[in-house]
């Protein structure tokens, strides 16, 4: 398998390090995508989206973890959909969390702006399969 056309970039939202060193290794082994973005919270990744200088590195899907210090998953969704409109580029948003709550997952899917709620860790064929959906 060889990068999509269609995808160029994709970020991560995460705190666990751990986590995010797994999942850009096996995008790189996979070679589902040439570039990987990171962020530790969701701040810092609005603060990115929002800055118009950084429109032409801006991703195409975006993982999301859900508990994360400063500002989580659930308040980067409220602040993306304000900012969404201005981006001009389809960005398809993976929540992903280890919580296995109904609660999270039923308010995952109710934002319309969230594409899926996975639960970690991510299998190798559910993330090719998740590439080929976005492509």
């Amino acid at each position: 398998m060889t990068f999509s056309e269609n995808i160029k970039t994709v970020c991560v939202i995460d705190d666990d390090k751990i986590y995010v060193y797994g999942l850009k290794k096996l995008i790189s082994i996979k070679q589902l995508c040439p570039n990987l973005i990171e962020f530790e919270n969701g701040k810092l990744a609005i603060d990115f989206l929002a800055n118009p200088e950084n429109q032409a590195t801006l991703p195409d899907i975006i993982f999301l973890d859900i508990n994360m210090p400063v500002m989580d998953g659930w308040d980067f969704m409220d602040n993306y959909v304000k900012i969404k409109p201005q981006l001009g580029k389809k960005i398809t948003v993976y929540m992903i969390s280890s919580s296995i709550s109904n609660e999270d997952i039923d308010r995952a899917k109710s934002i319309s702006d969230v594409s899926d709620y996975l639960i970690k860790p991510v299998s190798p064929n559910k993330l090719i399969e998740l590439f080929n959906m976005a492509a």
